[in-house]
């Protein structure tokens, strides 16, 4: 049986490595492409021996050249933490448009599925709650965090504006808080920084009064959701992510108390148009993908953890 190629841009980022891992242990051909902006070669120097894994250093805002056929596109490159696209505001803009715009160009050569990593940001602060695909979202557009979200809104719109222009095969993932091993300490995100902080014993740094919620998944789950969806029928817009809700208050305390740490709660100010809640609502998933994920927020630290103490 020839195998199918599968395409993963941002492939050596957090969430786009453990999906190459996946699709080479379901049986693919995986090209992982990265710029390594943010992306690091060691998430997936355990796939370099495998000979169905190819690694192509590239930005996908330059025209992508590439000439074996590919039956997949997993369009994951883009700065995704606050501190990475406050870091880099322009190259997150434009991997979300010139990147997008090149990978789906790809895609109608290719006659390829398309599948878009966008994000829960796209509701921005939201006044819906928890919110469904349908709820078109409370965005500042002209915010810092305005570079992320509303290059992710383009994109979810030119994927698909080629859907029903060039009839290509594209589904769109809205992906909310996800975590789990090959996440930078630096990331800038909730659950590194707490635990970097905890195992350290150094203050553990929340902002606001911490009362803002937060729905965490762990990358197992996400990524089971992510194959479903790219081999699924389903064009619009899915939320994959966990419904369980919890404060960030909360949620330091409980890393402090799995990595048994003596660190205090320090609070800082509110970074501006910081979202107040954030929970998907994954009826769709559960209805067209049958998925909901699986591990727990104890276990998946438990596990976030280990990875973090190596």
């Amino acid at each position: 049986m020839i195998k199918k190629t599968a395409l993963v841009t941002g492939g050596a980022g957090f969430i786009g490595s453990h999906l190459c891992g996946r699709l080479i242990g379901d049986g693919f051909k995986v090209i992982c492409m990265d710029n390594l902006l943010t992306g690091r070669l060691s998430n997936i120097k355990h796939l370099f021996k495998d000979k169905n894994f190819k690694f192509i250093k590239h930005n996908v805002c330059q025209y992508i050249n590439l000439r074996q056929k590919i039956d997949y596109i997993l369009h994951f490159a883009s700065p995704a933490s606050p501190a990475d696209y406050l870091n880099y505001p322009i190259q997150t803009l434009k991997v979300g448009s010139l990147g997008t715009h090149n990978a789906l160009g790809l895609a109608k050569q290719k006659k390829a599925v398309f599948l878009l990593a966008s994000t829960s940001e796209v509701y921005g602060d939201p006044l819906v709650h928890p919110q469904p695909e349908s709820y078109w979202g409370n965005v500042n557009p002209v915010g810092p965090r305005g570079v992320y979200d509303e290059s992710k809104r383009f994109a979810e719109a030119i994927t698909l504006a080629y859907h029903r222009t060039h009839k290509i095969d594209t589904k769109i993932a809205r992906i909310f808080n996800t975590y789990g091993p090959q996440m930078r300490n630096n990331d800038g995100r909730a659950i590194p920084n707490f635990i970097s902080q905890a195992l350290a014993n150094r203050d553990i740094t929340v902002y606001g009064k911490g009362t803002q919620t937060r729905s965490f998944c762990y990358i197992d789950d996400l990524v089971e959701g992510i194959v479903r969806l790219m081999l699924s029928k389903v064009n619009e817009p899915v939320n994959l992510g966990n419904p369980d809700e919890y404060t960030v208050l909360s949620l330091a305390k409980k890393i402090i108390t799995l990595t048994k740490s003596k660190s205090r709660i320090i609070f800082k100010p509110l970074p501006q148009d910081d979202p107040k809640v954030r929970c998907p609502d994954i009826s769709k998933a559960r209805r067209i993908l049958k998925w909901q994920p699986k591990v727990g927020l104890d276990e998946g630290l438990r596990r976030t953890i280990e990875y973090f103490e190596e």
